[in-house]
């Protein structure tokens, strides 16, 4: 699961099953963003419990990644999106996805002053106003359970589409989705790093 877009290690996801094979984009499927960084994920010892031992777990992990996770091809920025895995990986306290997502930021070339900055993003200025609208979503849908009311979305929501067109919008929900599904998973495992880990 090197990134949240490969199925986990040792075990074939959906897209590694025989007859199904990676679907690759055309060479200017991302115009003139900078190409993806591949993220080699660390393998963290998991200390409560090994979603690879149950079947439904994988596929929910391994169709998430594969559709919206670190290697999915995107209409949406790659580094956006990046920034968005790592914003939730932050309000999740997910060491995992702490790790890889920071990694994954950190070689694709966006600014060190910009991941260190992240959980105060409001106060910067060094976020465009399209990336401040998607930050503000990505953390109003991932506190949605008991921190955002129905206004309080509603007005996120009124204000990521006027950056955002309806099939970006919509990927930037599975973006956030998936990140949230999977900080959750690496915390019922208990994926924590070694003291000297990578």
């Amino acid at each position: 699961m090197p990134g949240h877009g490969a199925a986990l290690p040792g075990v074939r996801g959906v897209r590694d099953r025989p007859g199904r094979s990676r679907p690759t984009a055309p060479a200017h499927a991302h115009g003139p963003t900078r190409p993806r960084a591949d993220v080699t994920a660390p393998d963290f010892p998991r200390t409560r419990l090994d979603a690879r031992h149950n079947e439904q777990l994988r596929d929910l992990a391994a169709a998430g990644a594969t559709a919206f996770g670190h290697t999915a091809e995107l209409g949406l920025d790659r580094d956006l999106a990046r920034l968005l895995r790592l914003r939730v990986a932050q309000l999740n306290n997910c060491p995992y996805c702490l790790v890889v997502h920071h990694a994954a930021a950190r070689d694709s070339g966006i600014p060190r002053v910009k991941t260190e900055t992240l959980t105060a993003w409001w106060e910067t200025g060094l976020f465009t106003d399209a990336e401040q609208a998607a930050l503000a979503y990505a953390e109003a849908l991932t506190r949605a359970a008991d921190a955002t009311t129905e206004q309080d979305f509603q007005q996120v929501h009124d204000r990521l589409a006027t950056h955002f067109d309806e099939t970006q919008q919509l990927e930037i929900v599975g973006v956030v989705i998936n990140m949230n599904v999977w900080t959750r998973l690496k915390l019922a495992e208990g994926a924590r790093p070694a003291p000297t880990g990578p």
